[in-house]
């Protein structure tokens, strides 16, 4: 048999049994249908028209009022691209020095830390900004308020902006630096890029001379330590030499030594010469004996004058030839010494500056500031996706909560 869909299905009539009892019809029970009853048709209601009143005024107005600003009134900006590292000087040893050649280290992660750093400080904003007036530069452009700078804008508003409009990262090699600068006009994009690469490259110069002074500042201390002890120690000799009109007490000594050796001789040959007269004249009133009494005495006062010189025989201490030559040795000695301190402190001095030469810093730039020829911002289609995506999501989120909260009511 053939049914209707949806059709209640009808009972079959049952008759009770029983002694003595006639058969009664009961009556028909509906049967439960095994199909749901039709959903009512949907209707526009008043919940609908506020959703889409929703929609209309919390996600296309906005994105038609981003689209207009976008497209007619935000400036277009321009990037100049510079690329640099910072490069060590490694001076060759000393056998490949016939060469004259020397070669280059590899960049120092350390230094472009630094310069990374020293690049979104605000040291270097306020020195760029004194050199190009980036106020001037990033605000002439008074229709775009969103992407462009406050005339008024203060030293930290001016900061947060240059880190918008100038982007710096690693390269994909060590040490690489790769560095964006944006604004309204090509021409002043790379007028601050090149400020920028200029200023960077003073800074690695202070830190290589910085590095330099303190690597040989002990070095020159002793340097000058020694020049000032060698030129004592020659000034005391010079006085010397004039107080006792002496070139060289070894040679006056060895003067004076042939001196009273001659002396001594002469003395031998009078006495001898007196002992012989003796014995051949008979009176001691002899004139040629008188003669050379005379003679003998004589040459004793020249022996013992020569002698208190020499100081051999006491006499004054200060005029003692003996004394003087000990005072000339104790004083070349030191003059000695200190030509050899010199020498050594010099050395050390040459080789210090040889070692801070060798870690001498320079910045090497491997991109140049570019000049741009079209605008590459601001990017309308990704800021414009991005805008209509996110209200939607929220427009989307807040839908779903009312729904939520009407439906627990």
């Amino acid at each position: 048999m053939k049914h209707a869909v949806n059709e209640p299905a009808q009972a079959t009539p049952v008759l009770a049994k029983g002694a003595g009892l006639r058969e009664v019809p009961l009556p028909l029970r509906p049967v439960p249908s095994a199909y749901a009853t039709p959903a009512r048709k949907a209707r526009w209601r008043r919940r609908h028209q506020t959703v889409a009143l929703s929609f209309l005024t919390l996600v296309i107005a906005p994105v038609l009022v981003a689209a207009y600003y976008l497209y007619a009134q935000a400036a277009d900006q321009f990037v100049s691209r510079v690329g640099f590292t910072v490069q060590r000087e490694e001076m060759a040893p000393a056998l490949d020095l016939f060469g004259g050649l020397s070669s280059l280290s590899g960049a120092s992660s350390s230094d472009t830390d630094i310069l990374y750093e020293f690049i979104q400080s605000p040291s270097l904003v306020a020195q760029i900004d004194d050199a190009l007036d980036l106020r001037a530069i990033w605000s002439r452009d008074r229709s775009d308020p969103v992407f462009g700078l406050p005339g008024d804008a203060t030293l930290e508003e001016l900061v947060a902006y240059w880190n918008r409009m100038v982007h710096v990262r690693h390269g994909a090699g060590a040490g690489l630096l790769d560095i964006e600068v944006r604004a309204f006009d090509p021409g002043a994009a790379q007028r601050i890029a090149q400020t920028l690469m200029a200023q960077s490259s003073a800074m690695i110069n202070r830190l290589s001379n910085a590095a330099r002074e303190d690597a040989i500042r002990h070095a020159r201390g002793e340097l000058r330590r020694a020049e000032a002890r060698l030129t004592t120690a020659r000034t005391a000799l010079t006085t010397f030499r004039n107080r006792h009109q002496l070139i060289s007490p070894e040679m006056d000594l060895q003067s004076q030594a042939g001196v009273l050796g001659s002396l001594l001789e002469q003395q031998a040959q009078v006495m001898i010469e007196s002992d012989l007269l003796r014995g051949t004249v008979r009176s001691g009133t002899d004139p040629r004996l008188k003669q050379a009494e005379r003679r003998l005495a004589v040459i004793e006062d020249r022996i013992g004058a020569e002698r208190r010189k020499l100081g051999i025989d006491g006499g004054s201490q200060e005029e003692a030839f003996a004394s003087i030559v000990g005072e000339y040795e104790r004083l070349m000695a030191e003059r000695e010494f200190a030509e050899r301190a010199y020498a050594a402190t010099r050395a050390s001095y040459d080789a210090a500056q040889a070692e801070a030469r060798r870690k001498s810093r320079f910045l090497a730039t491997f991109m140049a500031p570019t000049l741009a020829e079209s605008a590459e911002y601001p990017r309308r289609e990704t800021l414009l996706a991005l805008i209509a995506g996110s209200l939607v999501l929220l427009w989307a989120i807040g839908i779903l909560v009312g729904y939520a909260i009407r439906d627990r009511r």
